[in-house]
């Protein structure tokens, strides 16, 4: 992987997509859906060497601890410090998100009970067969990425009889925010660049919809300076040509309809819910759940929890607003002064994915 991040190679594929732009009225705003790329962009100096080609990086929803809202996290905090011996597992950025209950950082739990960050789903189904005398929920976050290995996860405690394992689920599909920004016409985009990672899952098909209906060209991308360089260089072609499509520029991962057995596992584990974004509000089929024959394992159901959707962020935090586009961190006023990554206001700064941490780590300067 050294050439894709050969300097050569960097500053061709730049010149290739400065001849492209000269023949645009402005500069192409490209939204790059997935935090990782945000932070590919940023660490390699990317945003200011595009800037000066004509290419506007716009940061999206691709965060899943940013994008999860704050009732979810509170419903959280509820279970663990309202229940006895219960043992809530979760991803170490999942612990820091603040809300008006604290964090799960901060938060003291039951008797018997505590919160424990794991690597893995696996980790949490291993300590429920370990300690049956607790219950176990694993509060699992994620797009399609991660969530089939959640899935299969509840699977093999189904068909053990785990009834001490279940998980609190913030399952999020990717392609419809993209839908619910296009529409809210906020922000004007170019082009769109797909998350890799996801769209090794679900392949290319879930986005068309973008080129044919609303007519924005789109390019799946890998991670690496020179991906996603190939990505825009993609785009601002088919800008060019007038022909919107979405191009891949990581086959060598990604194939054009996903991953079959990941596929599998969700169709057979879960249906499409309307589930309630942070910044971007309650998205129709946006969200996963578990099907009613395995709601046993769902932490909502089993333990009855009341999810208030809407509770908003903290005041003064424009995280939402970040993950729709319509500002960039810097203009948050918290921004690197009341919210900063030791001290966080919100969960964009929490993720290493999220916009407001990346632009405080590498593009202050």
């Amino acid at each position: 992987m050294r050439e894709l991040r050969d300097k050569k190679v960097i500053k061709s594929l730049l010149t290739e997509i400065e001849k492209r732009t000269q023949a645009l009225s402005s500069p192409a705003r490209i939204m790059e859906v997935c935090g990782t790329h945000t932070m590919t962009v940023h660490r390699f100096g990317l945003k200011n060497m595009l800037a000066k080609a004509a290419v506007e990086m716009i940061s999206g929803p691709g965060c899943p601890v940013c994008i999860t809202p704050n009732e979810i996290h509170e419903v959280a905090i509820e279970l663990v410090t309202k229940k006895n011996n219960l043992v809530l597992t979760t991803f170490g950025d999942m612990t820091r998100v603040p809300t008006q209950k604290g964090s799960l950082q901060t938060v003291i739990p039951a008797v018997g009970s505590l919160i424990k960050i794991v690597y893995s789903p696996e980790e949490s189904l291993e300590m429920a067969r370990s300690n049956p005398e607790k219950s176990v929920v694993f509060f699992g976050v994620g797009f399609e990425t991660t969530i089939p290995a959640i899935a299969f996860t509840v699977k093999k405690a189904f068909e053990e009889g785990l009834s001490n394992f279940a998980i609190l689920s913030a399952f999020w599909l990717i392609p419809p925010p993209l839908k619910a920004i296009v529409d809210s016409k906020e922000v004007a985009i170019d082009g769109f660049l797909y998350p890799g990672h996801v769209s090794a899952i679900i392949g290319e098909k879930p986005y068309q919809f973008i080129p044919r209906e609303y007519g924005i060209p789109g390019a799946i991308a890998g991670f690496e300076p020179s991906d996603i360089l190939l990505g825009i260089l993609s785009i601002l072609e088919q800008i060019k040509e007038g022909k919107a499509a979405v191009s891949n520029e990581y086959a060598r991962v990604v194939r054009p309809s996903g991953n079959p057995k990941a596929l599998a596992i969700m169709s057979e584990m879960l249906e499409t819910k309307n589930s309630f974004w942070r910044g971007l509000g309650l998205i129709p089929r946006s969200g996963l759940k578990l099907k009613k024959k395995y709601s046993s394992f769902d932490a909502e159901v089993k333990f009855n929890l009341k999810i208030k959707e809407g509770s908003g962020d903290l005041p003064g935090c424009r995280c939402g607003e970040v993950l729709r586009g319509v500002v960039s961190p810097p203009e948050c006023p918290l921004f690197a002064e009341k919210c900063n990554p030791g001290f966080p206001y919100g969960p964009c700064m929490v993720s290493f994915e999220g916009a407001c941490f990346v632009y405080y780590k590498y593009s202050r300067n």
